[in-house]
């Protein structure tokens, strides 16, 4: 599947575009397309010609949705948005080999797919892959006041609440802070 420490390329072009989109709701055409083609896009497919703006804030359209998906803590439900997402873009799976790219798995409608559905579609194959091979939601939103940054968690050990560890030790600190002040405040 890729690299385990960051679970694999089209999880982290999922992770990547919806963070940035969260980050800046309107990124500009340029920024999308500087990520994209970091994420291996064709520089063909990302001309002006081949995504203008209209298909760019399609694509922010779709990661904002996506956004919504990468939130969910509850296994269950976020089985519940992938399939919903499947069921309005995605079509019958298929292997295809492009570019250079070894075989590998499409959902997306194809060619007439928009790069909205294409990336709704994608990124469901992609969180479903997750679910499945680690057995729990293996992304997230992160939990610390203020943050909310989206990450992947496909290391070993038990599911993630924060993107980093600064922001975990600055939580624990946090509770840590109010559970002595609430213990001064009996006394």
């Amino acid at each position: 599947m890729g690299d385990s420490r960051d679970g694999f390329a089209a999880a982290r072009r999922l992770i990547d575009l919806a963070e940035a989109v969260r980050a800046d709701p309107e990124l500009p055409r340029a920024a999308l397309v500087e990520l994209l083609a970091g994420h291996g896009e064709r520089p063909a497919d990302l001309t002006r010609e081949a995504f203008p703006e209209a298909s760019a804030a399609e694509l922010r359209t779709a990661a904002r949705r996506m956004g919504a998906v990468l939130g969910e803590r509850d296994e269950d439900r976020a089985a519940e948005a992938v399939n919903a997402l499947f069921a309005e873009y995605g079509t019958r799976p298929r292997l295809t080999r492009h570019d250079g790219h070894p075989w590998h798995l499409h959902v997306d409608r194809g060619e007439e797919a928009g790069w909205g559905d294409w990336f709704l579609a994608s990124g469901a194959l992609a969180l479903a892959q997750l679910l499945t091979e680690y057995g729990r939601i293996a992304w997230g939103a992160c939990a610390a006041a203020g943050c909310g940054r989206f990450f992947l968690a496909t290391g070993p050990g038990s599911a993630r609440r924060y993107c980093s560890a600064g922001c975990a030790t600055r939580e624990r600190v946090a509770a840590h802070r109010r559970r002595r002040r609430e213990g001064e405040g009996e006394g």
